[in-house]
């Protein structure tokens, strides 16, 4: 037994491997070799991160645990063959990107429209709108349910190629690099596919500012 082993088998016995200090790659490798236990640490620790990405995107709480677990199901599945040359959570999050992904064009297929390359981000589109808190009064919270309804409304008529780019940029806040990384694409193109998006926010959402 390595000294990872050990490691783990010491935690067993001293209450688990939850209360065990164990690296990532450590955790990783354990759970490509059939560790049970090291794979269901891996999953309580990225869990959240995840499920805040199915739900922003998904936005269905029918659905959203399915695709949940579709991601960990096809991690565990394709973990043997992860080669360390990007770290696990860049990994599980490109696995996520890719079945929220597939989910939505489940939902909704239609080709993506051309568009200049001008860097709108659609910031006024991301800001939490008016909520509807016992706090306000009943015509307050009326107005804020409508506008929450016309919003999720034009989010779900964008293509899904364009409303995974929005929801990375402005609900994960990640750079457009970084979302052109997870979707195999180029940076130059996540910022075209975030400019369509946003003009279509805008051309929908316009009369609301």
């Amino acid at each position: 037994m390595d000294g990872a082993c050990l490691e783990l088998a010491g935690s067993r016995e001293t209450g688990g491997l939850e209360r065990a200090a164990v690296d990532e790659t450590t955790l990783v490798r354990l759970a490509q070799r059939g560790d049970r236990a090291a794979f269901d640490l891996l999953v309580r620790r990225y869990d959240r991160n995840v499920l805040r990405l199915v739900l922003h995107v998904v936005r269905s709480a029918e659905d959203a645990p399915d695709v949940f677990q579709e991601i960990f199901l096809k991690v565990y599945r394709a973990l043997p063959r992860f080669n360390f040359k990007a770290s696990f959570y860049t990994w599980l999050h490109r696995v996520a990107v890719n079945a929220c992904l597939d989910h939505l064009r489940r939902q909704q297929a239609r080709p993506e429209v051309q568009a200049p390359a001008d860097d709108e981000s659609g910031s006024e589109y991301f800001h939490e709108v008016a909520d509807d808190r016992p706090s306000l009064n009943p015509m307050q919270a009326l107005r804020a349910r409508e506008i929450r309804g016309r919003v999720e409304a034009a989010l779900a008529r964008l293509n899904p190629r364009e409303r995974m780019v929005f929801e990375l940029r402005h609900y994960q806040g990640l750079k457009l690099s970084a979302i052109g990384a997870l979707l195999g694409s180029s940076e130059e193109t996540a910022k075209n596919c975030l400019f369509r998006a946003t003009q279509k926010l805008r051309g929908e959402l316009g009369d609301l500012r």
